[in-house]
């Protein structure tokens, strides 16, 4: 089996809310919810001199970036708050090899590496128990009103937060030959990737009424960018492989929902990962150059049928149901048979599309924007209104609340009415161990057995208090990591 994309990651910013007051720091509720945390970590030591946000994969350095300017302006304020900026951080490692921290409003968490598609889906919804104990937590300290946590991607007043999918992909290739056979994939992957949402945040267009596939669509601004605030792109384009430099590219994609449905994580991570080992094998022609990508994704998001007209470039029109059959039947052709996990991916993405051109009712048990529109829409017929009510963008941001006694989805997840991928016990198992076959395994057993032992901690590496250092970078396949448990056995007899 092909190992071109041997790591995968996701990272989620969570939506932060405290009801029934009038008004609160929602700086200061994101790190006191981190705070809550109870899990063995190590706290405080995340290695930000290892980051390198600014190294274009088109070959050059940015000198600034919108979230530079960001920093900026929340270290003016954070400097009023009676903490340090780094405490308001808030970095956590856990022990199962995670990252939980403060992005300034929002909690992030961010999944361990992972080496299959199923298992980074246990870890995502590991996330979830993770801050939702937290919130559970916090809510507990006698505050007036309550902290509720959302997994979703907008405040429906203009603001976007991200759900990041992450891939380590070779760096053999050039850059531009990745880009031209993977845009008109992520365009459309929106099918049955999106999250769905009501009504539109379009500053120039808000004429939209109903419901779209897709959170983020409305956010997209450009094909390429090192940004990830202003001018979001299709394609990000920041150069921070967390691995070899010359060997590896971390392919950072931000377009992508935050999914309540886990049956919708794997699809979207799966299919991804597969399209990146085809073109990666070099398997994989450009199916298509789209007049404008851009714009494409938001005409994709207000069509449910999968069928609007795109233009291409060499003229004529595609759908976005065609675009996806293409990258469909190249993937069964050539990765077909070689693992369960891929043949499961191949079933379910041509299942989900046949279910979109003939029986669209059939995804509403699995796909986030068709069980969005099947309750929302019997709601508005047993209650007299329609998709412009308050009511109804209430109900949409209720399907996001990890919350179990609140949330809509949590709510059919208990009466089975949406796909389980997961049993609990699989789920806490992810909340407390690190994938056994990535790099995160080293880093786990470091924060559960190095207490007071580590000077800083990154994705790339682990610096003990000693002078001992670990380096992970290197550390790709399961190979490598079982090399490496071997070969420090004697330094770090935890290992």
């Amino acid at each position: 089996m092909s190992a071109t994309v041997p790591l995968l990651g996701l990272e989620t910013e969570y939506g932060v809310v405290r009801d029934k007051v009038e008004s609160y720091d929602v700086v200061e509720e994101s790190m006191r919810l981190v705070r809550r945390c109870e899990m063995k970590s190590e706290f405080g030591n995340w290695a930000y001199s290892r980051e390198r946000s600014h190294q274009d994969m088109r070959g050059f350095n940015v000198s600034s970036l919108a979230q530079d300017e960001e920093e900026d302006s929340f270290c003016a304020e954070d400097r009023k708050r009676p903490y340090s900026y780094w405490e308001m951080k808030s970095d956590r490692v856990l022990e199962n090899g995670a990252r939980f921290y403060n992005d300034h409003t929002h909690p992030e968490y961010s999944t361990p590496e992972c080496g299959s598609v199923f298992q980074l889906v246990a870890h995502d919804l590991a996330g979830e128990r993770i801050v939702a104990e937290c919130a559970r937590l916090r809510n507990q300290e006698g505050e007036p009103g309550s902290v509720q946590i959302f997994k979703n991607n907008t405040d429906y007043i203009g603001h976007s937060y991200g759900t990041h999918d992450n891939y380590l992909i070779s760096r053999r290739l050039p850059f531009e030959h990745w880009v031209e056979r993977l845009v008109p994939f992520l365009v459309t992957r929106q099918l049955y990737t999106g999250a769905g949402k009501v009504g539109t945040e379009l500053r120039h267009d808000n004429s939209f009424s109903g419901l779209q596939l897709a959170q983020r669509s409305d956010f997209i601004e450009t094909v390429l960018s090192i940004e990830t605030m202003t001018q979001r792109p299709i394609i990000n384009t920041r150069d921070e492989p967390h691995a070899t430099a010359n060997k590896y590219r971390r392919l950072h994609l931000i377009l992508g929902d935050a999914n309540m449905s886990p049956y919708a994580t794997a699809l979207k991570v799966g299919t991804t990962r597969l399209v990146l080992t085809l073109i990666g094998e070099e398997k994989l022609s450009p199916p298509v150059e789209l007049e404008n990508p851009v714009n494409d994704i938001k005409t994709i998001s207000r069509d449910h049928t999968g069928t609007v007209l795109l233009k291409r470039v060499d003229g004529g029109t595609i759908t976005p149901l065609e675009i996806q059959e293409s990258y469909l039947e190249s993937v069964e052709k050539n990765l077909s048979g070689q693992c369960k996990e891929w043949d499961w991916i191949i079933r379910e993405w041509t299942r989900t599309l046949d279910e979109l051109q003939y029986h669209p009712e059939k995804l509403a048990d699995r796909i986030d924007w068709a069980i969005k529109k099947d309750i929302f829409s019997r709601f508005m017929e047993s209650e007299g209104v329609g998709w412009d009510d308050p009511w109804i963008k209430s109900l949409d941001l209720e399907y996001h609340n990890i919350d179990p006694e609140r949330g809509l989805y949590r709510g059919l997840e208990q009466t089975g009415d949406v796909v389980s991928m997961f049993s609990e016990d699989e789920v806490t198992r992810a909340v407390k161990q690190p994938p056994e076959d990535t790099r995160a395994f080293v880093r786990g057993l470091a924060v559960t057995h190095g207490t007071g032992k580590i000077k800083n901690i990154h994705w790339t590496g682990i610096e003990f208090t000693d002078g001992g250092f670990i380096d992970l970078s290197k550390i790709v396949t399961s190979a490598d990591v079982e090399h490496l448990l071997s070969s420090k056995k004697e330094q770090y007899p935890w290992l």
